[in-house]
């Protein structure tokens, strides 16, 4: 149900996008009106976000200790996996952040003949690295569509990418690695049933739409030709708040970038907003010196104590009815 959810929301959108071009007739909606509703949305909701979570308080450390605390100087500790200083968290934020530590320690487990096997789980590691760092690729790449000139560094991350030349135009490896990370991730929701039974329409949607957009980049670049031109001109005009729509862009162009559009807009409110919240994950950016630093919890109100006198005093009849002993009489 989640899956088939998914994807047919994906085909309306793409069939939306094709109609209203090729049919309607009505690009500056698409090139032009949903980039920019697209943008604005994306900006406003990260932030709002961000902010929400970063205003939530935290009266109690509750990092996850994944190796031995620090305790005795005699006694080894693990400092990125259960840090006690601000250095360690930033050790422990950058491997988190940059090479996914925490996934790639990750393990499965399986019953096999009646028994418990617990193993590696690396693939889910590759595929997960493979694509946010072709994603980030890619991303990059585009930017030269927003500047007039191409900077030198956008030019060697272009040539560094297409060095394994076939043919015309340069094939990028980006290309090939993320469509088969994506086909990896979501085959792996589909056929693993421990997945699959987690997954929601929420978990299928983003993994659709991303490779809806990988699937009309390749088409648009080696085989259904577009005009780079025409296409900079948009977006350059895009950039300086004066869009101009060329003609002869084609629909699978708009499918394009509506896509892209859906995906921005989708972002700060789905569960890619990881990205952000990885920064702010209590989890994740606290030390664990709650031994060697008392914590107060700024929520705690001071709290009248009476004493065992006091409280019969007050119920000392009550008590007496119900056969509860009494100190006095």
């Amino acid at each position: 149900m989640g899956i088939g959810l998914a994807f047919i929301i994906v085909l309306g959108l793409i069939l939306f996008a094709y109609i209203g071009t090729d049919v309607l007739g009505l690009d500056i909606l698409f090139a032009v009106i949903f980039p920019y509703a697209a943008f604005v949305i994306f900006v406003i909701g990260f932030i709002q976000r961000v902010v929400k979570w970063g205003k939530s308080p935290v009266p109690f450390r509750i990092p996850t200790t994944a190796g031995q605390q620090f305790s005795l100087p005699w006694i080894k500790y693990s400092k990125i996996d259960n840090p006690s200083t601000g250095w360690g968290v930033a050790l422990r934020m950058f491997f988190e952040i940059a090479f996914f530590r925490s996934l790639f320690r990750n393990t499965k487990a399986d019953i096999l003949n009646g028994r418990l096997y617990v193993g590696s789980n690396k693939w889910l590691w590759i595929g997960a690295l493979a694509f946010h760092y072709c994603f980030l690729i890619i991303l990059v790449r585009h930017l030269r569509f927003f500047v007039g000139e191409t900077p030198w560094c956008i030019s060697l991350i272009d040539s560094i990418d297409s060095f394994w030349q076939i043919g015309l135009p340069m094939l990028y490896m980006t290309d090939i690695i993320i469509a088969a990370a994506l086909l990896y991730l979501l085959g792996r929701r589909i056929f693993n049933p421990q997945v699959k039974y987690i997954s929601l329409p929420s978990d299928y949607f983003p993994l659709f739409l991303i490779l809806g957009i990988v699937a009309t980049g390749i088409l648009m670049r080696y085989f259904a030709k577009v005009d780079i031109t025409s296409i900079k001109e948009l977006t350059l005009g895009l950039v300086y708040l004066n869009p101009i729509v060329p003609k002869g862009l084609g629909s699978l162009f708009y499918i394009h970038l509506f896509l892209v559009s859906v995906l921005f807009a989708y972002f700060p409110f789905s569960k890619l907003m990881h990205m952000g919240g990885v920064f702010l994950s209590p989890t994740r950016n606290l030390a664990n010196n709650n031994r060697m630093k008392r914590h107060v919890n700024p929520w705690d109100y001071p709290v009248k104590h009476r004493h065992y006198e006091e409280y019969e005093n007050e119920f000392r009849e009550k008590m007496k009815k119900a056969g509860i002993p009494v100190e006095k009489e």
